[in-house]
């Protein structure tokens, strides 16, 4: 089997470049060359984690908090896994159409359907096992993430707001991370969770700007194509709603000062992402879409920073 070429968007030089050329494909269906957004799944529940650490009152950082920072790391990257294969299966002739992704391993023939749908459900199965290490409160909350999950890849084909989907979907961590420390979800999460649904409208719209040109040829809506050039000034917004939910999240429970200030630094992140972004460069809104990697760093760091000295 000859080697598939890397898609566009890939990040250069990973081991999946270096893994063996039958197993290539099957990495690639669950993006692990492209790890941005396991990233982005991942950060959620570490804020969820940490911020269900200061709701016990206790610092973030024993080693129940590993554990569970490794334990979530793994179903970031297992469940990431599963969702983009589901994705890809029911996107393959979209997939097909679009120069970004006509070389993912479906639509380029790499993996077929069949082997992919089995992909997917072992994928599901170390998820189930991750998930069953949760409290009974945490498995009932993970179980009910596979629906918004089933419902993403139809989200472009009905709606304009695909992008709102997948700010339910991906920010799920955050209530699944909170409820894994305390066995239960209040108001201040539930704040976090609606601010990341914002910050996730922003980050996304960035990056549907690559695709607008070949989403409006094959009928697929996105924010990108609905907001067009008044994309700056709602992303703004988006970025200023998640800014202001995210802090608030915080003050709810009982955050201190340092908070706010380690915050500010995720909140001039997201200014920067605005400030510099060009809607018609799609080099430059994957590397935007790319540092809100960073961003997630920084308000992970307000939240942990903040419950030792807050």
């Amino acid at each position: 089997m000859s080697r598939q070429p890397s898609p566009a968007d890939a990040v250069p030089w990973t081991l999946v470049d270096r893994a063996p050329a039958n197993v290539q494909p099957y990495l690639r269906l669950m993006r692990l060359d492209r790890p941005i957004g396991t990233w982005l799944l991942y950060w959620p529940c570490v804020f969820g984690l940490a911020m269900g650490a200061v709701a016990d009152s206790r610092p973030f950082g024993s080693w129940h908090d590993l554990w569970f920072v490794i334990l979530f790391g793994l179903g970031a990257i297992t469940m990431r896994g599963a969702g983009c294969t589901y994705n890809d299966i029911v996107d393959r002739d979209f997939d097909a159409k679009v120069a970004r992704t006509r070389g993912r391993p479906i639509p380029s023939g790499a993996v077929s359907v069949k082997q992919a749908w089995r992909f997917a459900a072992a994928l599901c199965l170390v998820g189930l096992l991750i998930l069953l290490q949760l409290n009974r409160f945490a498995m009932a909350l993970g179980a009910a993430s596979l629906l918004l999950i089933a419902g993403y890849p139809f989200m472009k084909r009905i709606t304009w707001w695909p992008q709102a989907w997948l700010g339910l979907t991906f920010n799920w961590g955050a209530l699944l991370g909170f409820a894994a420390q305390t066995g239960g979800i209040d108001a201040a999460d539930a704040m976090l969770y609606a601010g990341l649904f914002f910050w996730t409208l922003g980050y996304d719209t960035i990056y549907a700007h690559q695709d607008k040109d070949d989403d409006a040829l094959i009928g697929v809506k996105s924010t990108a194509r609905l907001l067009g050039p008044r994309s700056r000034d709602w992303i703004l917004g988006f970025y200023a709603v998640a800014f202001t939910l995210i802090l608030a999240a915080g003050f709810a429970e009982h955050e201190g000062w340092p908070y706010v200030l380690l915050m500010l630094l995720a909140g001039a992140h997201m200014l920067w992402q605005v400030h510099t972004l060009d809607i018609d460069d799609s080099a430059r809104c994957l590397k935007l879409f790319r540092a809100n990697r960073e961003t997630g760093a920084l308000i992970a760091a307000a939240l942990i920073v903040s419950s030792w000295i807050g």
